[in-house]
């Protein structure tokens, strides 16, 4: 069940919100350190993030699900935000560079299909990252924050829901070490925070950003075997030759993918 857009948008406002928003998108903004020309398009609620690749990117846009709410996006200038349905994105084929998902993927029922579905509208190799809360952090044991409401995931968890859609995960950014709590102090103490976290234990982040490729092709398994020989009884009229049945494929093989959080 998606979070009501008011209680996004609330949240954001806050201070916690705006530190949570900050060390979000520096990490976001890290992996996507050129989007020159590119389309990007935000799914879920990653209207507080688009704003990063504003002046660069080709052209931005923040799709949010209809069981969610929308706010107008961006606040000046051309409206760029729109209602939609999580596994119908009114997009063509192939038409996208980069999705960006906050908030998205953790609420979604039909993960699988969510995934195949932002995997038709990316382009070629085209970037996926997704934000989702961490199941062994403290932000998804609060519900105070809108990391506290859907399912958590481990990496391990994240990484084979990528892999079965066909993309292949190429990075993992842990963030949000300090404790969700609305202290004065926080935003000052959030680089000693996340420094030390991401030193001493990565694997207790709050949130998790991975970044995945689509894979442009499946590569297929075709099983040899060896023919296995009866003995029968004459048949009038001789023998008829046997129904054949194709193999079936396998699944695409990718390199392995290490896990820096040992999940």
């Amino acid at each position: 069940m998606y979070d009501d857009v008011s209680h996004l948008r609330d949240f954001y406002a806050s201070p916690l919100g705006q530190h949570a928003r900050r060390i979000i998108a520096h990490r976001v903004r890290a992996r996507w350190d050129n989007v020159s020309g590119l389309d990007v398009v935000g799914l879920g609620y990653a209207a507080p993030y688009l704003r990063i690749f504003s002046g660069e990117a080709r052209t931005t846009a923040a799709l949010m699900p209809y069981r969610q709410g929308a706010v107008q996006w961006p606040s000046e200038g051309p409206f760029r935000a729109a209602l939609v349905s999580d596994t119908e994105l009114p997009m063509r084929d192939k038409s996208v560079d980069c999705v960006l998902v906050v908030h998205g993927l953790e609420h979604v029922d039909a993960r699988h299909n969510y995934l195949r579905e932002i995997w038709r509208v990316l382009m070629p190799h085209g970037r996926l990252i997704l934000v989702a809360p961490n199941r062994r952090g403290a932000w998804a044991r609060f519900e105070s924050t809108p990391f506290g409401h859907g399912r958590p995931y481990s990496l391990r968890q994240m990484e084979d829901l990528l892999r079965d859609a066909l993309f292949e995960p190429v990075g993992v950014t842990p963030c949000l070490f300090a404790p969700p709590f609305r202290a004065r102090y926080l935003p000052f103490a959030a680089t000693a925070w996340e420094r030390a976290g991401a030193g001493l234990w990565p694997a207790f982040a709050g949130v998790l950003i991975v970044e995945a490729v689509k894979l442009a092709y499946a590569e297929i398994r075709v099983s040899v075997k060896k023919p296995a020989f009866a003995s029968m009884p004459a048949l009038n009229g001789g023998l008829s030759p046997a129904r054949r049945h194709p193999d079936e494929g396998g699944k695409p093989r990718s390199p392995a993918f290490r896990d820096p959080l040992g999940d």
